[in-house]
Parts: C-alpha cells; sequence; structure tokens
C-alpha cells in the first residue's frame, strides 16, 4: 500500500488504477480511522486514468472522515480523463484540489 507518511500530520498516497484502487482506498479510510492524531491526506491521482461511482464514493467517504475528525483531504494530480468526471458529477466544488503533489503539500503547511 502506497501510504507515506510525509509527516507527524500529512499523509501522501499514491493511487493507481483500478483493480488496485478500490483496495488502496479502503485501507486509507480503515487506517485513517484508527489513527491518532488524524492526517491531513494527500490523494495522488496522478496515475488513475479512469473513476468510477464506487471510486468517488469511497473518496467522498474519506472526505466525510476528514472532516468529521477535523483533518483535510486534499486530491493531487487529477489526470484529464478523472477530471472530466469529476466536472460532470459536480465534485469539482466538493473536493479541495492541488496540481500536484508539492502544491498539496505546499497548502497543508500554510493552513497549518
Amino acid at each position: 500500500m502506497p501510504i507515506q507518511e510525509w509527516s507527524d500530520s500529512i499523509w501522501v498516497v499514491q493511487l493507481a488504477d483500478e483493480p488496485m484502487l478500490s483496495e488502496e482506498l479502503a485501507n486509507v479510510k480503515s487506517r485513517a480511522e484508527e489513527t491518532e492524531p488524524p492526517p491531513n491526506i494527500v490523494l495522488d491521482m496522478s496515475n488513475v486514468t479512469h473513476a468510477n461511482s464506487s471510486n468517488l464514493s469511497q473518496i467522498l467517504r474519506i472526505r466525510k472522515l476528514a472532516a468529521d475528525r477535523d483533518s483535510k483531504l486534499k486530491v493531487a494530480g487529477v489526470t484529464d480523463p478523472v477530471w472530466v468526471v469529476m466536472l460532470t458529477t459536480g465534485l469539482d466544488k466538493v473536493f479541495d484540489f492541488a496540481e500536484n503533489v508539492p502544491m498539496a503539500l505546499a497548502g497543508l503547511q500554510i493552513e497549518e
């Protein structure tokens, strides 16, 4: 599982296409639920070329978990095909996006 503990309070998760994507998102949520203090999470989607409704639902659940635990979720490096899905579903207004992982990390550090 590609969770990189970038700092004590920030995880960077490099995601891959299916069939691994669903499993990776489930593992992120499970580990985040068990971690104290709750981590801020950067989902690196630069290698994801397709997202289905199940994947979007999983990301929404991770977002809700983060919000409920006063932590943040940033979605970074969204590819064009996935961005089209985000726009079509209106999720472009729901998630906090960053162009890439370094920009997401900088944003989290500024917000802290």
